[in-house]
């Protein structure tokens, strides 16, 4: 669905005022301060609450097996130890920026790291599916709370110089982006002081802990950003069953047959998000504060660049996942066994990015179009090994994942800044934010779709000809889906903001 925003040519006072106030806040926002003396010990406080958030993010792909065997549940259960917490982070993501707004940027990052680490402990202490999920849908919420105050935290320690800064982040992004998998892999099969895949979430609490300290030293506590502002929590509420009524059915429904309420629920959802949406389109009239931007949807590049992150992000989340499942499912590989064989795909990550730091200047939106052909080839290329009459083994999956991994990483580093090319520098902030929770639900939405996929040709305990049919039709419809984000990027500006 396209949403459009027309600017009303008169405003009433109070919208005046609204609008008067955001531009001197966007003003503000744009001067760049003088760098901070202790910028990188800052930096590497504020990458440490990065990191925990994208590895939490995938974690659980490679150790989803050894929880089910502990503590049971069902194949949705699997799919939502992810799906809900990327889930309750795009929902999150909403708010958590205005938050820093509010309260400040410091003291908003500490209280949600501090929620993050209780968060973990209780993934880590509990003692049934139900009770993980419900850690995990806090453990995404607090994750809201702190991943948006770092992109502002950088600027106030860096500058002019926020390039040297996002030198060192992109790449680190890229590669933690599908680590996740593979540090599961090596702690499950450590089994740290007999903790098993318990382990996974405890480690973040020596990490968080050293974030915590080193932050609480050396970031910046700065003034509040924006005074007076109220949040729209009816906003974020209505959003937050509209994306639940959207997911829970994508999840739950293809194991359950599909009864009468999960397609009741997947009608309703349409009609909350529409609502949701003209909620917004109100507030913003009546000059009360958004939300999200709303001038943004009228610039076919944003709306262009939302459809390239929910596909894009999508495909990318569900497969990771799918492959996951489909190496210890289907194929019979203990955790670390999975995670070294995946472990090309990072090393591809982490190339990419670094590569794209260099090519992304001189080929603008090309870069994407390079990343993707690269994705579409790999994923033809196992999606041929799939179809072969013998399974493949780790070595002979890696140069494909390699590859895969290379062109996904050429994508990270410039995307978002090519989505925001043509924005003015008042809507930048919201977009990005916003664009942030986009690509959180689309994650959400691609584990349960090409989860659901994997599960609807592949039942847990079938063969290895079952497995690697079932992880065909994923791949195929990965190829699908990648081709259309190829073609999407055209709609996208050819140049980074940064850039113009």
């Amino acid at each position: 669905m396209t949403i459009t925003a027309e600017t009303p040519t008169t405003e009433a006072a109070p919208a005046r005022a609204a609008s008067s106030a955001i531009a001197e806040t966007a003003s503000a926002a744009t001067e760049a301060p003088a760098t901070h003396p202790r910028r990188w010990l800052g930096l590497i406080a504020i990458l440490a609450t990065t990191l925990l958030n994208l590895l939490d993010a995938s974690i659980v792909n490679v150790a989803a097996p050894a929880i089910r065997t502990e503590l049971g549940g069902t194949a949705s259960h699997i799919q939502w130890l992810a799906a809900g917490y990327t889930l309750a982070l795009a929902i999150g993501l909403l708010t958590g920026g205005r938050l820093g707004d509010m309260f400040g940027r410091k003291r908003v990052l500490m209280i949600g790291l501090v929620g993050f680490l209780l968060a973990s402990l209780a993934c880590g202490a509990a003692g049934s599916i139900e009770l993980l999920l419900a850690a995990r849908l806090v453990q995404g919420a607090f994750a809201a709370v702190m991943v948006p105050q770092g992109f502002g935290l950088i600027r106030d320690l860096f500058g002019r110089d926020m390039g040297k800064a996002y030198a060192v982040f992109g790449p680190l992004i890229g590669l933690a982006s599908i680590a996740g998998p593979i540090v599961a892999g090596l702690l499950v099969d450590a089994d740290l002081f007999g903790s098993g895949w318990r382990s996974i979430f405890l480690i973040n609490l020596p990490l968080g802990i050293a974030a915590l300290v080193l932050g609480a030293k050396v970031l910046p506590a700065g003034a509040p950003r924006t005074r007076g502002l109220k949040l729209d929590l009816g906003g974020a509420v209505v959003a937050a069953v509209g994306m639940s009524l959207l997911l829970v059915p994508l999840v739950e429904g293809r194991e359950l047959g599909w009864p009468a309420w999960s397609v009741a629920m997947l009608i309703a959802s349409v009609p909350v998000l529409a609502y949701f949406v003209r909620g917004q389109i109100k507030r913003a009239r009546s000059g009360k504060t958004a939300l999200i931007e709303l001038s943004v949807f009228a610039k076919r590049s944003y709306t262009s660049g939302i459809a390239f992150v929910v596909v894009f992000f999508g495909s990318v989340t569900g497969f990771s996942l799918a492959v996951g499942l489909f190496l210890q499912l289907g194929l019979g590989f203990g955790p670390l066994k999975a995670s070294l064989a995946m472990a090309a795909w990072a090393v591809g990550a982490f190339i990419g990015s670094g590569a794209s730091a260099g090519l992304a200047p001189k080929l603008g939106r090309g870069v994407l179009h390079l990343g993707l052909a690269m994705m579409t080839a790999s994923l033809v290329v196992l999606w041929l090994q799939f179809g072969a009459d013998s399974a493949p083994g780790a070595w002979a999956l890696s140069p494909a994942f390699l590859f895969y991994g290379i062109g996904m990483g050429m994508i990270f580093v410039p995307l978002f800044g090519i989505i925001t090319g043509e924005l003015e520098d008042h809507e930048v902030g919201s977009a990005s934010g916003l664009l942030e929770s986009f690509q959180q639900g689309a994650a959400a939405l691609g584990v349960a779709v090409l989860g659901t996929v994997f599960f609807s040709q592949f039942a847990i305990g079938g063969g290895i000809a079952e497995a690697m049919g079932a992880a065909q039709w994923v791949t195929g419809l990965t190829v699908g889906l990648t081709v259309v984000a190829f073609l999407v990027a055209f709609g996208l500006p050819k140049q980074a903001k940064a850039e113009h």
